[in-house]
């Protein structure tokens, strides 16, 4: 596989005949289309002084989908050819049946670019990135004596995509990503802890592997690291908490986000289906999903069906105004697509998915609503959790957290887990700070047994009445 463009309708596919296979398939259905997508990705992980793993991947192939009401046929092949196309539109086909359905139109074109066609693993040779996973490992063992072992991570990747729609429209997308990742554990007199941080998105590499960029996010992980050692048990109960800025917006995509995706709406499984006008959140709470934020890790340009991102405002004020939406769920809902079609790649079938959902800023002063805390948690980092779509419960881990008293930040605490739904959750918001911000670019999110990136965002909030699962008695 070359670094050439991806030009399938140039190279691999004439397009007159593909478009004349995919009408056939897409014959008395109600949507459907053609994907077509080339993919490299290159991995470098520096761990314990040592290249652990150096791995470069390239693949490419196609999948092509013809939708008739609920069900939609799908079939994909690693091959582009049109032996391939036309078996896979023989199986697309079967989903349609005997027809009667009357074809979608098309999603809106867009001249817009969210992001730049650069190719990532092209901003520096394999030599020098990894000498520059070298200086990240000395960097991080200098800065404190207690640093026992250092892993740092370079990825990079290039999405190209072309979707051939039956009504003649043919659209394209080259989807850059780039990252960098580090942690560190530290030790002293027998206890060891750790820490992390490190970001990405849609842009090239060059500026992730620059020092002004990667040294402050070393600091930041031997930070928490340390912060760590001195770290005691967290305490178990009910309580309040206020969340920091950025990064725990986590909590907000996990228990509020997948609630409101359109499939989980219509099948009214939702703890938020039917919900539609009604008083979800507290005054003030506004929720955004937006795909259109210029070179951030969730965002596109077009989504996977075609349609352009846009940003959608879900929780207006409290009341819910919207759901996240793909062709599919919107044509049986009754309302337009959002451009929240998204796969993880050619041999997945796209579904509503989240790009950048965060929550809008209020007019707090983050200082304010932490000296208005009187007994709970501060929590600023998160490590993994999960959430029940049907009812909105959920469970976070902390990876950075304190003890709260009196309007006083003071000891850290380890083992921190907050448990609770996110309908009460939201309701029981009772500050919203005036500083917003958005993750570093390190989120990734799995529905269905597919992965995509995304963002998620939040001011600082104070949430009420939360149940903090811990082990200090």
């Amino acid at each position: 596989m070359t670094d050439t463009p991806f030009r399938p309708f140039e190279t691999l596919l004439d397009e007159t005949t593909a478009l004349s296979i995919l009408r056939e398939a897409t014959a008395g259905a109600d949507d459907g289309e053609l994907f077509l997508e080339r993919r490299r990705s290159e991995g470098l992980v520096l761990d314990d002084g040592r290249i652990k793993t150096a791995s470069y991947d390239a693949s490419e192939g196609f999948g092509l989908r013809a939708v008739r009401g609920e069900v939609a046929g799908y079939a994909h092949s690693t091959r582009i050819s049109e032996q391939s196309l036309r078996r896979a539109a023989e199986t697309a086909r079967l989903a349609v049946g005997s027809g009667g359905g009357t074809l979608a139109p098309p999603p809106q074109g867009t001249n817009r670019h969210l992001y730049s066609a650069v190719d990532p693993i092209a901003d520096a040779t394999f030599a020098s990135k990894i000498d520059i996973l070298r200086e990240i490992d000395a960097y991080a063992r200098a800065l404190d004596p207690r640093v026992v072992q250092v892993s740092a991570t370079l990825s990079a990747s290039l999405q190209e995509v072309e979707i051939l729609r039956p009504e003649g429209l043919r659209l394209t997308d080259v989807r850059p990503m780039a990252r960098v990742n580090i942690s560190v554990i530290v030790e002293r007199d027998g206890r060891r802890e750790s820490g992390g941080m490190g970001g990405g998105g849609r842009h090239g590499l060059a500026q992730l592997i620059d020092p002004a960029h990667w040294q402050p996010v070393v600091r930041e992980a031997v930070r928490i690291a340390l912060l760590n050692l001195d770290a005691v048990p967290a305490p178990a109960g009910v309580m309040d908490i206020v969340l920091g800025a950025g990064w725990p917006g986590i909590l907000l995509h996990e228990a509020v986000g997948h609630g409101l995706e359109g499939d989980f709406n219509r099948k009214k499984t939702s703890a938020f289906a039917g919900l539609l006008g009604k008083r979800v959140a507290a005054p003030g709470v506004t929720v955004l999903d937006d795909g259109t934020l210029p070179d951030r890790r969730g965002s596109l340009t077009i989504d996977d069906e075609g349609t352009p991102s846009a940003r959608n405002v879900l929780i207006e004020d409290g009341i819910l105004t919207g759901y996240m939406q793909d062709r599919q769920n919107a044509r049986l809902m009754g309302v337009a697509a959002t451009g929240n079609g998204r796969r993880e790649s050619y041999a997945h079938i796209p579904m509503p998915r989240m790009t950048n959902t965060y929550m809008l800023g209020g007019d707090a002063d983050p200082k304010a609503i932490l000296a208005d805390l009187k007994d709970g948690i501060y929590a600023v980092g998160f490590g993994g959790g999960q959430v029940d779509i049907t009812n909105g419960k959920f469970v976070f881990s902390c990876t950075e957290a304190y003890r709260v008293r009196n309007g006083q930040v003071q000891e850290p605490v380890k083992g921190a887990t907050l448990i609770g739904d996110g309908a009460t959750a939201l309701q029981n918001i009772r500050a919203i700070g005036n500083d917003m911000a958005l993750d570093p670019g390190i989120g990734n999110c799995g529905k269905a047994g597919q992965w995509v990136p995304v963002g998620v965002g939040q001011p600082t909030l104070m949430i009420g009445g939360l149940t903090i699962g811990g082990s200090a008695t």
